[in-house]
């Protein structure tokens, strides 16, 4: 008989538990969460304390039905999801549907695997704790926060505005950031301004630029180039001479290890990764790589964590290879400790290498390339956070010119500690408050007091004051951590989300609200203050916490938030404007009757209409610049193609599904094609071209325009690139569950692809 079952989430876990604990454990998989509030309806009884109502999710019937089956079979379980709340509500799910309604009780007992290791795993076996119902009743009571606002919004705004959108106690509050911002940008007057130069030539080389400063002792600002030209007039006539040199040893310190957020901040800024493919990657890292003749080994320690802790094994082991590979002057003498933040869940430690030893090199043959990069990442910030700091000389040089100061600084690498392995990107040395990172600096000649300068010449330069900079992915993280918004591990989701509402759209990496999300956002705002609020949601979170660590109850929680919100929603159902019924208005005057056009949303997006519907039905179709001005668009635009049947042109008109081809003669003549994608169709003697067309149930897809002579079709989008493998005209692009786009081969047997977000 076996000594015992242990169901963890992830099937990818199985195969490497089963290396370390052989045939004395059978080993389950729940595949997720196997049970969960109803879908289609809202699943809490509010009136009886917030009861949830749960219920098996579809599908989850057959692995419930194999649990109890191996349960059966032995007196011990093991529950072992991931060592956090969403793990922990999975394991009592769990728990409810294993225990017997009449018969012997199970065993049952709950492991936490901080890293899969053969140490980890026997040790967390060989000392089991047991399901901890504070962490459970705070997951749980997130879920009811989240459902109560998902599903009592939601409604309203598809009765508001349109059908599919949705609201959330932390995406509405994201979005409203992200469209704050951009409001900031729009109201934003750029500011002239103006920097005067002085290129100087001391005793030794090299020349070097001096930027003034002061006039008379003040502080000196430049509005305008009529007073740079003044500025530059007296220095031509000026003699130079060094006032001051002050010289300061620096200390540059190296990061903490990565915690959730840092690491998908820097994976975005480093790597280009999105939040959903970085976590995508890192659990893939966790739950084990298989490493040819070592078998499936976890590579980090668990992913999602808010602690900079690191056991004190993993510490020595660092300083152990950092002596061995840059020697005993990049060890300091004490190992340096980290500071936790104020909600800090000291559970798990920060994100490392389960072993030090496992170099990017070592594992590289059987990693792809972007678990690579994030494993290279993860590692090198490791072992950098624990290597000695690198040491500047930073030089300030005070430069008298008549009745002018001017000022230069300039640092010199004394000792390059942690540099020599880890650079941080640009925008973490600024947040460290390091604006002026020693790459930065010019490299100056060695000057001493009342040195007479050389003046090589006069350098004017015109600026103007930036606006606020649009969120990145990395920078929206670190805002949301800041305020205290939502989790680290909940980061990638929300992102995800509030794009696929279309509330967001992120362009060039950089977020841009939609009209939708302005609308939605000031809709919100208007009736719903608080829950829009970033400083109530982070509140809440801190009473969510409370609810883990005992210092209040799920139930209080709901109640403080419920009361409140039940009243806001009823004056919401009454007041809240209907868009969907009167619009969004605009300066924008009707063509055929002169009433101000609005702004509806339809199936296909939003559009123009007349304000005097329904005397007047005209609509038009509009784009929005970036600055959100409207610019009237014509429907139908011209092309050189010829209508087949009548000889006239065809025209590109946009429909509910996009945009298609039709002919000029409308209603006469009825001709309409798609659109072609201009690729040719690869099947081999076919000269006809691949169009976009739609399926009946809506879905987009693409075929041969020689159908139904030439039956070709793809549901991913062709791309004009031959495979340097087999020699096929055309790759596909396909989208991953972590929203990565890739190009792969469409020919059957062929294993060509390339993750060109990863380039």
């Amino acid at each position: 008989m076996k000594k015992g079952l242990v169901i963890v989430e992830s099937p990818t876990k199985v195969r490497t538990l089963k290396r370390y604990l052989g045939k004395d454990f059978d080993i389950k998989a729940s595949v997720g969460h196997v049970k969960d509030l109803p879908k289609k309806r809202l699943g809490v009884n509010v009136e009886d304390n917030f009861t949830p109502e749960y219920e098996v999710i579809r599908g989850k019937g057959k692995i419930i039905k194999e649990l109890k089956s191996a349960a059966s079979k032995v007196d011990r379980i093991y529950l072992a999801p991931d060592p956090d709340r969403e793990g922990e509500a999975i394991a009592w799910h769990i728990a409810e549907e294993l225990e017997p309604k009449r018969g012997k009780v199970k065993q049952l007992h709950r492991v936490m695997f901080h890293e899969l290791t053969e140490q980890a795993i026997r040790k967390a076996i060989e000392s089991p704790g047991k399901l901890d119902r504070k962490k459970y009743e705070s997951q749980q009571a997130r879920r009811i926060l989240d459902r109560l606002v998902g599903y009592k919004i939601s409604p309203l705004l598809w009765s508001k505005v349109k059908r599919g959108l949705s609201a959330g106690r932390v995406q509405s509050v994201t979005v409203r950031i992200i469209c704050d911002r951009e409001r900031e940008i729009q109201a934003f007057v750029p500011e002239e301004y103006w920097t005067v130069c002085a290129r100087l030539e001391g005793p030794n080389p090299p020349p070097f630029l001096a930027k003034v400063i002061a006039l008379k002792g003040k502080k000196l600002s430049i509005p305008d180039g009529e007073k740079a030209n003044e500025i530059a007039r007296d220095l031509e006539s000026s003699y130079f001479k060094v006032k001051e040199v002050d010289t300061k040893e620096r200390k540059k310190y190296p990061s903490p290890p990565f915690i959730t957020s840092t690491m998908q901040q820097e994976a975005a800024r480093n790597l280009r990764f999105s939040a959903k493919k970085t976590m995508m990657l890192a659990q893939k890292l966790y739950e084990g790589v298989d490493l040819g003749d070592e078998g499936p080994v976890g590579l980090i320690t668990y992913m999602r964590t808010d602690s900079t802790r690191v056991a004190r094994e993993a510490v020595n082991d660092a300083r152990d290879l950092i002596n061995e590979k840059f020697g005993r002057d990049f060890v300091p003498q004490r190992a340096p400790v980290y500071k936790r933040g104020k909600i800090t869940q000291d559970a798990h430690e920060a994100i490392r290498p389960t072993s030090v030893a496992r170099t990017p090199k070592n594992v590289a043959p059987y990693l792809d390339k972007a678990a690579l990069a994030l494993y290279k990442l993860i590692w090198k910030r490791f072992i950098a956070s624990q290597m000695s700091p690198a040491i500047l000389d930073q030089t300030r040089v005070d430069i008298e010119a008549g009745m002018y100061l001017l000022r230069v600084v300039g640092t010199v690498v004394r000792f390059p500690g942690f540099t020599i392995l880890y650079s941080e990107t640009k925008e973490e040395s600024q947040e460290k408050g390091l604006n002026n990172s020693y790459r930065d600096r010019p490299d100056l000649p060695a000057l001493t007091k009342h040195d007479s300068l050389k003046l090589l010449g006069i350098e004017s330069k015109q600026h103007f004051t930036q606006a606020p900079p649009r969120y990145s992915e990395a920078s929206l993280i670190k805002t949301l951590e800041e305020k205290g918004i939502g989790r680290p591990s909940t980061y990638a989701n929300i992102i995800s989300t509030i794009q696929g509402k279309e509330y967001v759209n992120l362009e060039k990496r950089f977020f841009y609200p939609s009209a939708l999300g302005f609308i939605v956002t000031d809709l919100l705002v208007a009736h719903f203050p608080e829950i829009l609020d970033s400083k109530f949601t982070a509140a809440m979170e801190k009473d969510l916490d409370g609810v883990e660590d005992g210092s209040i109850s799920w139930i209080q929680v709901l109640k403080k938030f419920n009361g409140p919100f039940s009243k806001s929603l009823h004056l919401a159902q009454e007041e809240m404007e209907s868009i969907k019924t009167n619009g969004v208005s605009t300066d924008i005057k009707c063509d055929k009757c002169g009433a101000p056009m609005v702004i509806k949303y339809g199936r296909s997006g939003e559009f123009l209409a007349c304000s005097g519907y329904p005397e007047c039905k005209n609509t038009k179709d509009f784009k929005r610049d970036e600055k959100g001005n409207i610019h009237i668009r014509d429907r139908e635009i011209q092309t050189e193609k010829i209508c087949e049947r009548c000889g006239r042109p065809m025209v590109i008109k946009r429909g509910r599904f996009g945009e298609f081809l039709a002919c000029s003669g409308y209603p006469e003549c009825r001709n309409t094609q798609p659109i072609s994608t201009g690729i040719s169709c690869p099947e081999p003697g076919c000269d006809g071209e691949l169009f976009q067309r739609r399926s009946r149930s809506g879905k987009t897809f693409f075929g041969c325009s020689r159908y139904p002579e030439c039956k070709y079709a793809t549901w991913d989008r062709p791309v004009a690139k031959e495979c340097p493998l087999c020699g096929s005209q055309i790759l596909v692009e396909k989208v991953t569950k972590s929203n990565a786009k890739i190009l792969k081969c469409p020919v059957r047997g062929c294993t060509y692809k390339i993750d060109q977000e990863g380039e």
